[in-house]
This record gives C-alpha cells, structure tokens and sequence, in this order.
C-alpha cells in the first residue's frame, strides 16, 4: 500500500528559500499532518545540544547535536501491520537530501547514534523498526504480514512516508536520496534496487544478509558439522592456532606479510597440516576436528546432488568462529526454523535434512527474505549507483555470497553494469567492521561523488585504527581487483599500493 500525504499550502516566497537556510512549516504543525494507513506520532523540536541519550542496551550515546525536527510515525500497510519509524531533519543547514538507514539480524529497533550521525551531516534521516520489537523472529509466528514488512515491506513505506514529510516541513522535496545499511540493512538495500528502483538515487549495500536462507542454512551446517559428536568440537582457544597457521601458510601470497590475506581465495591451506601426531593438545588439531575446520571451508551441500547451495566461509576468518562455531547454533540462522519455516519455537537443528528439508526452507522464506534478483535493469535506468562491500574475513555471512551475486549481475546485465555498481572486498575485515584490516571507510562520501560528481570510484581510502590510532592504509579496490604492493616505502602507506587485477 502506498504512502498518500496531504501536503501543507507553502506560500510562493518560501518555496524560493534554499533549504538550507530554514524550514518552511514548522515543526509542530506536521503532527496534523493526514497519514493514510498510518499516523504522525511524534512531532517536536529538539534545540541544538537539547538532547542526550546515553548509552545502553548495545547502543552508542548520542550528543551534541545540532537543532533538528523529530518526527515519529507508525505505518500500517496491511491489518497486521505496526512499522515504527523516526525522521530526524535538521532546522537549518539541511542538505537538501535524504538519507534511510537499515537494521541488522532481526533486530526491530531504532539507532539513535545511526540518525544522529546522518543529521551532523546535514541529511534528513530516517530508521524505521521494520515492523516489530526485538532481536528475535518470534514476532513472525503466525504473523505472515510482519514477516512481509521485514522482508522489504516496511523499508520501502519508511521511504514514501520520510519523503512526504521531508517536502512538507521543507516546502520540497529532497533532491536526492540514498540508501545506507549493513548486515541485514544490506540485505534491504538490494531489496530496494531490486523491487522498488526508484527509491533510491544511491545506495550503499554494507555486508549483505542477501540470501538470508542461504546464511540460516549455513548456521545449521556448521552446527550438526561442530556438534556431531563431542569429538568434533574444536574448543575456541584452537580458533587463533588454525588462524596463525592460515597466515604461516598464506600471508605472502599477496607480496606483503602484515598478517592480512588480501585475496583469501587464493589460499588452499588445508587443516589437516595442524592435525595431531598423537594424543590432543592445545597445539594440535584432532583428526575430527579436522573435518569440522574443513566444513566451515566448505560450501553448504545439497546432501542427495551435491549441489553447493552458498559459500563456505574464507580462510582468515577463524577469528571470528565462535559465531557459527560455538557452543550454540547461531541464532539468527535458528530463528529462521524455528518461527519462519518449521513453526516450532522447541525446533531442534540436528533434525534437520539437508535434502528433504532444503525446499520447504526455500519456500517458506525464500521470496520473501531473499534478496536475489541479479536484473537492476530499472534501478541502473533511474541513474541509480550503488556500491556493495563485504569483509574477506566476515564470519557472520559469507563474502563469497556478494561475490557470488556480483559476478549473477555482470552475467545478467554484462560489464557495463560496472558503470552503476561495484563490489568492494575489504580484507581483513570481520562481519560490517572490525578484523584485521583496515575497515574505516567512508562508503557515504563515495557514493556521493559517484552520484553527483560523476566520480566513480576506483578506489576508496581506508584504515585501520587501533589504540585510538591509525596504524595503517590501503586502498579498497573494486572487485576483482586488488591492492597490490608497489615494491617500496612502507607497507602501512596507501601511497605505496595501487588497485591491479589479480
């Protein structure tokens, strides 16, 4: 259902304001606004440094802050559907654009530091619930609407209702608008380019949960692999023996030992170099535990065609094992059978079959959560850019899944689609940060050059920061390229790397 808003009578001197000078309506005076399927809930000024929010429940502080209107809604696309949403627009020095931000897992929140950090630069930004409450899927037993508006309903009602408000408070509307999300707010940024193309002028598509079924799947495999018998498990403190033992092996291959596989796939170390010669130690891998490091390897297998159904995950990565590895199945992948395709809350992994169980996972979910169209015919028509990355070393969703679907599109739509999207591959990078390598990147200001200076991006400045400090560049380079070692100067420089194809 689409988002209809009656837009307040602006007088013709103000429509000649820029809008960065100040608002046409006030603020306030939106909360009469008439929403249909849905209302304003909120409507308020908020003065410059007027609020502080402290940090809590994993979320960052928020302060300092420059004037704003803070506007809530909820949305009601269907009869069981309750979006919540807040648009944040500064009262002065807008920018003229719009900027919507996603979630991550099943999370149903709202970051105050995510659209405080969109408003210091001048955006009006938004962040919607995606429908529900919690970081868990139980909202969706029973709930089919709810699992549709966290599909991709909700982002998408988030965008018509932040752009109807954003032309009535300023008396027009925003001139551009792009999309920011990581994780599960990658997943809906190729939602938006997939099924509502012009959404979004720009967007950005961090670590994407792109085949959500794909990643669920993954959860189970690692988990029946690492808990098949009590032999199998490899304790975690064996996570960093078989990730020093990955650099032993591989570090070089890229002309520069720092401790980060710049192409990951290019290393064929086997774990079963690290297997015991007698009895288990701290040292050593036992021959069972051999076979579940080879399974996290290894892509997930249809067990009837042998068919690989979504990447394994990339040596370097075992820093990050306990994700999948642990003690326990990894709940976002759980949450996915539990409440989606098998209904049972009390829903056990080691039932699952991995050739029985694989259609009835597809189509419960699949259409639904799965962003996996590789034609962006009409996004690319609009004039749309967008720019994926994923980390090599993500131990949450494979990166091989964003390349997997990078090189669907080049096959769909041919190299020219290069011209609208690139691939970055961080290396080092763990799941939307962190890691090894150097994953502080500014993907926004990219973007922005890419859409409105023309300016695509064949490479982008990263670091890494540790202590407080930065300790080390690279450029991030567009897939299939990498960086590549010049030969001379320091190998923490940028200067000293260049993008080259493998």
């Amino acid at each position: 259902m689409n988002i209809r808003m009656q837009v307040l009578q602006i007088c013709p001197l103000a429509m000649l304001l820029t809008a960065g000078l100040h608002a046409a309506a006030p603020c306030e005076s939106l909360a009469s606004m008439n929403l249909s399927g849905g209302a304003i809930t909120r409507a308020e000024s908020v003065a410059a440094n007027g609020l502080t929010i402290p940090a809590g429940r994993g979320g960052e502080a928020v302060s300092n802050l420059p004037a704003f209107c803070r506007v809530a809604a909820t949305l009601k696309p269907s009869a069981d559907s309750e979006i919540k949403m807040e648009l944040w627009m500064p009262a002065s020095g807008w920018n003229g654009k719009f900027e919507a931000n996603g979630n991550g897992g099943w999370t149903g929140s709202i970051s105050p530091a995510t659209l405080a950090a969109g408003l210091r630069r001048g955006y009006a930004t938004a962040m919607s619930d995606l429908g529900h409450e919690g970081g868990s899927a139980s909202f969706a037993l029973g709930h089919p609407e709810k699992l549709t508006d966290f599909g991709y309903r909700a982002a998408h009602e988030m965008t018509l209702a932040s752009k109807a408000i954003i032309a009535n408070y300023y008396g027009q509307s925003s001139k551009l608008s792009y999309w920011n999300g990581c994780s599960a707010g990658g997943r809906s940024a190729l939602m938006e380019a997939q099924r509502y193309p012009t959404d979004f002028d720009g967007i950005i598509a961090g670590s994407p949960g792109l085949d959500w079924t794909g990643r669920a799947l993954q959860a189970v495999w690692i988990a029946q692999a690492s808990h098949k018998d009590d032999a199998s498990y490899i304790p975690p403190a064996k996570f960093s023996l078989i990730h020093e033992a990955v650099l032993q092996a591989c570090d070089a291959k890229d002309g520069v030992k720092d401790g980060v596989l710049e192409d990951p796939t290019r290393c064929g170390f086997d774990p079963k170099e690290l297997e015991c010669k007698g009895a288990d130690g701290p040292s050593c891998l036992t021959s069972a535990q051999v076979e579940t490091a080879r399974t996290i390897y290894s892509p997930v297998l249809n067990s009837r065609t042998k068919q690989a159904i979504f990447p394994g995950f990339e040596r370097g990565s075992e820093a990050g094992w306990a994700t999948m590895a642990g003690p326990q199945i990894f709940g976002i992948g759980s949450d996915l059978f539990k409440f989606v395709v098998f209904q049972n809350p009390n829903w056990d992994y080691k039932t699952f079959d991995f050739d029985s169980d694989l259609e009835r996972t597809e189509k419960a979910a699949g259409s639904v959560l799965n962003a996996a169209d590789a034609n962006l015919q009409k996004f690319v028509d609009h004039g749309g850019k967008l720019i994926q990355y994923h980390g090599w070393s993500d131990p949450q969703i494979a990166p091989g899944s964003s390349v997997r679907y990078y090189k669907r599109v080049l096959d769909t739509m041919g190299m020219k689609v290069q011209n609208s999207y690139r691939l970055f591959m961080v290396p080092g990078m763990a799941h939307c940060g962190g890691g090894d390598g150097t994953s502080n990147f500014d993907m926004l200001a990219a973007l922005e050059q890419w859409k409105e200076q023309g300016k695509a991006p064949d490479q982008i400045a990263a670091s890494r920061v540790r202590d407080g400090k930065v300790d080390r560049t690279r450029p991030l380079c567009p897939y299939p390229q990498a960086a590549k070692y010049k030969g001379t100067g320091s190998t923490d420089d940028a200067a000293n790397f260049v993008c080259a194809a493998p």
